[in-house]
């Protein structure tokens, strides 16, 4: 299916913006589940609920499968195109067109750093409650928590993935509690059944239908972060063949785990109360029948909102770095550190947008914003590999079938839609991003041409 590409672990003599490739293929695996799993499923989980009612785990088989459609064209792309820069770098190549690649290109970014705000605020939230007696404001610990990862990342990208793996550990220990849960409240008889097929959308028919898509587009914001891993590309040894086991296990792995994740959290909690948790794996460990210390569930949920906001400004600030590289961004974006070798421009500048963004709405409201953007991106990159396939290229990569990013296309742009039934303030917030994105374009594309002018 691939061929090896030769690699190195170590900038070319003489290029000084180079990144060290320091990730493996067990390493990559770890980071792409990491990337995957935290503040979706331990923040939002109720949200869902909300929306949806008992049947919380339809939602997430149908997000399961969308991220399956659209994680099969991100592994041909990242084959063909092992580069950073991701989605912008693909809707480049496909369609040549620079306003529309800056547009993806921001919409990832800012997707980034609302799912970064909406773990802040997560952080800030319920669990941290468990553990404190609100001392400190939220929004303060919120901009703490987003400087102490913004330190990391400067460290270097090796202790940043090492630390992810260890994270990824933890937050996948949590889960495994609760299914541990879930199978003794099984076993011994706990929990209601009835719950698993109880639909509260506020109607039958089309607003049945139109509360299962909001679910499901809320709940697909659990499902994203594997189109982060793509770009470390040039982060990771012979990305072309390390790529398409990642991504494919890292989703199947995580959408299981969500799935029963949902049983069990339906089984034993009711819809109304997990609603109103922003910490509702917590509600699911206090009326589950073990006995788990409930502090030690609180920490174990930080971990996991933490690997998220650690994960989300890393990609947002190599997103700056390969978007720098094809000259969209300044030159200055893709500035390293001489010994690090970290995009030390980028991580200060994602940084400080994720500061602005930690108080601009809950947890709920951001997360959907982070899914709605990812899902137009989404929809594109479904298009471009199809486009793409006029571009042959020298080696061998992976080759998803036809069928699939169409597929993966149609779903994206349904789910994008306002059959969704998401609040008029994800379209707001999105609408606001776009015109702050065409604004910046129209900026830089200015200070071009008075460079080349000059």
């Amino acid at each position: 299916m691939t061929t090896p590409q030769t690699s190195t672990d170590t900038p070319p003599p003489g290029d000084d913006t180079a990144l060290h490739r320091a990730i493996g293929p067990k390493l990559l695996i770890l980071f792409v589940i990491g990337d995957i799993l935290g503040t979706g499923i331990y923040a939002t989980t109720g949200k869902v609920a909300g929306k949806v009612g008992g049947a919380l785990w339809l939602p997430f088989v149908i997000g399961f499968v969308v991220a399956i459609l659209t994680a099969a064209s991100y592994v041909e792309l990242v084959g063909k195109y092992p580069k950073a820069a991701g989605a912008a770098l693909y809707a480049q190549k496909a369609f040549k067109v620079p306003f529309l690649t800056f547009i993806i290109a921001f919409m990832v970014m800012c997707s980034g750093l609302s799912s970064a705000s909406a773990a802040a605020r997560a952080f800030s939230g319920d669990y941290l409650g468990e553990l404190t007696n609100d001392a400190l404001p939220p929004t303060l610990i919120a901009i703490l928590f987003v400087l102490a990862l913004a330190a990391l990342n400067l460290r270097g990208v090796s202790e940043s993935v090492k630390a992810n793996v260890v994270l990824t550990l933890v937050e996948l220990t949590g889960l495994l509690i609760i299914l541990t849960i879930g199978a003794y409240a099984v076993l011994t008889g706990d929990g209601e059944p009835a719950r698993l097929t109880e639909f509260d959308t506020g109607g039958t028919g089309f607003a049945l239908m139109t509360g299962v898509l909001g679910a499901t587009a809320l709940g697909f914001f659990a499902f994203v972060g594997f189109e982060d891993s793509v770009n470390m590309a040039e982060e990771t040894k012979d990305p072309t063949r390390t790529f398409p086991r990642a991504i494919f296990i890292g989703v199947a792995v995580t959408g299981t785990i969500y799935v029963l994740v949902a049983l069990v959290s339906s089984l034993l909690v009711d819809h109304g109360t997990l609603a109103g948790s922003s910490g509702p794996l917590l509600e699911v460990v206090k009326a589950g029948g073990l006995d788990f210390p409930h502090k030690l569930f609180a920490v174990i949920a930080l971990f996991a909102v933490t690997n998220s906001a650690l994960i989300n400004i890393m990609m947002a600030s190599r997103l700056c770095y390969g978007m720098a590289n094809e000259r969209i961004l300044p030159r200055a974006m893709g500035r390293v550190l001489p010994r690090r070798r970290t995009p030390v421009v980028g991580i200060v500048f994602v940084s400080l947008l994720a500061i602005g963004l930690v108080s601009t709405g809950e947890i709920e409201g951001l997360g959907d914003t982070t899914a709605f953007l990812l899902l137009c991106v989404f929809a594109v990159v479904n298009v471009a590999v199809l486009v793409l396939r006029r571009d042959p290229v020298p080696h061998r990569h992976f080759r998803t079938p036809t069928v699939l990013p169409v597929l993966g296309a149609l779903t994206a742009l349904i789910l994008a839609s306002p059959l969704a039934d998401r609040p008029a303030e994800v379209y707001i917030r999105a609408g606001v991003l776009l015109a702050v994105g065409i604004g910046l374009w129209a900026v830089n594309k200015a200070v071009l041409k008075v460079r080349d002018e000059a």
